[in-house]
């Protein structure tokens, strides 16, 4: 799939964007050719005729959300904010998702100002780009999970829309077991002057701890919650699939500061981590279009590096479709070993056709990636011999007859 995406589609996409003049979420509703509602129409079309192209395996919609006047700081007006988004259903588990997302809406430096032209190339024309390609893409294939792609609206205004899709996620009992957030993929020359396009960053949340005993302070996983497992699991797609591309754990919720639509799904309790750019152009954000001392102000199209958004947009592709493909994740995964000179892990039976078995992953703690494993086979039950569980971390991954493996799954209870 990975010659399949397209820098020219991307481009032609974030045009498209641009040339809406604003995107701001206050922005007009009305114009065809005009503001926010021309622009998530546009994105809803363009799902349409990549539907239309994989014999309408697409369910393309609105998400809907009526925000109060007075109730966000930055929504001074009753405003129905909407998200635009595209089911790729699975074939084996329907109800099980993988969303990829970026936001639709954008802005200058008054955050209020929704009349001023706003192009929002990067940030985050870019970020929703990335999420049709890989709709065009991955259409023309079929996995066992669901995918969501989505254009989401309201983040400047205050992550509106990417909450209230968390909200619809859980209210309809989905088992979302990943968010891709694109924010910003396109940059490449830095605000200090570097240009670089081999690198690129994953953010994710660590694991919230729950209580104040030992065993839960043990198990909180400060490492090994499952949106940092979905951070390594992109990590390795990346380093396997993609060329030239190095990725970048950030093991931080996001910048110092600021924020994405990744958050809220964090905060649902859901996996969710940011994909972006390594080096960011603070003079292409969130600015008034304007020259003044001989530096040029404002997110326009030609501050974006096509093929580095390709090459990011590839690692969203080659993520998605492993993870769709793969069996779903280990339940009840415990841990036993204290004092004794090997380690014990047991889990669940993963209900899926396709398995072939499961893979246990070691590493030492003060390693952050996985650099231990062994498959062994379709059991509930494994000893690694003379591996001491004091000095090493541990997962379990299901593993697929094809060899797609689900992310890792950290223990969370002691076998006694």
């Amino acid at each position: 799939m990975m010659p399949e995406v397209s820098p020219e589609h991307l481009r032609s996409y974030v045009q498209a964007m641009v040339d809406f003049g604003t995107r701001h979420t206050l922005s007009d509703t009305t114009s065809d050719t005009r503001g926010i509602g021309a622009a998530r129409r546009w994105v809803r079309d363009t799902f349409e005729e990549i539907s239309a192209d994989c014999g309408g395996c697409l369910e393309v919609s609105f998400q809907r959300t009526l925000v109060e006047g007075g109730e966000n700081a930055r929504i001074p007006d009753d405003t129905y904010v909407y998200n635009v988004v595209a089911i790729q259903r699975g074939n084996t588990h329907p109800n099980r998702y993988f969303l990829i997302g970026g936001h639709l809406d954008s802005r200058v430096t008054d955050i209020m100002d929704a009349e001023s032209d706003a192009p929002g190339a990067n940030d985050d024309a870019s970020g929703v780009a990335g999420a049709i390609e890989a709709a065009r893409v991955l259409s023309q294939h079929e996995f066992g999970s669901s995918i969501v792609y989505v254009g989401f609206t309201g983040e400047e205004q205050g992550l509106i829309g990417a909450a209230h899709a968390a909200q619809v996620a859980r209210d309809e009992e989905w088992d979302l077991a990943g968010v891709l957030n694109n924010d910003m993929i396109g940059n490449i020359e830095g605000i200090s002057g570097v240009i670089e396009n081999t690198t690129f960053r994953i953010f994710s949340q660590r694991a919230e701890s729950h209580g104040d005993s030992w065993s839960e302070r043990f198990f909180g996983g400060e490492n090994d919650g499952a949106s940092r497992q979905l951070a390594r699991y992109v990590a390795t797609i990346a380093d396997q699939y993609v060329t030239n591309l190095d990725p970048l754990l950030i093991y931080r919720l996001d910048r110092f500061g600021r924020g994405g639509d990744h958050r809220p799904f964090n905060d649902a309790g859901f996996p969710a981590v940011r994909i972006m750019e390594t080096h960011e152009n603070y003079n292409r954000q969130h600015q008034d279009l304007r020259e003044e001392d001989g530096i040029t102000y404002g997110d326009t199209i030609d501050g974006i590096d096509f093929d580095y958004a390709a090459q990011l947009t590839r690692v969203n592709v080659a993520a998605l479709a492993s993870l769709a493909s793969a069996p779903p994740s280990p339940t009840n995964v415990a841990i036993g070993g204290a004092v004794q000179p090997s380690t014990t892990l047991r889990w669940d039976t993963v209900e899926d056709e396709s398995l072939a078995g499961y893979r246990i992953y070691w590493r030492p703690t003060d390693e952050s990636r996985w650099t231990r494993s062994r498959f062994v086979g379709d059991v509930t039950e494994h000893t690694l011999e003379n591996i001491v569980i004091d000095n090493y971390l541990f997962g379990v991954a299901a593993v697929g007859a094809d060899g797609h493996e689900s992310p890792v799954v950290f223990p969370s209870a002691m076998i006694r």
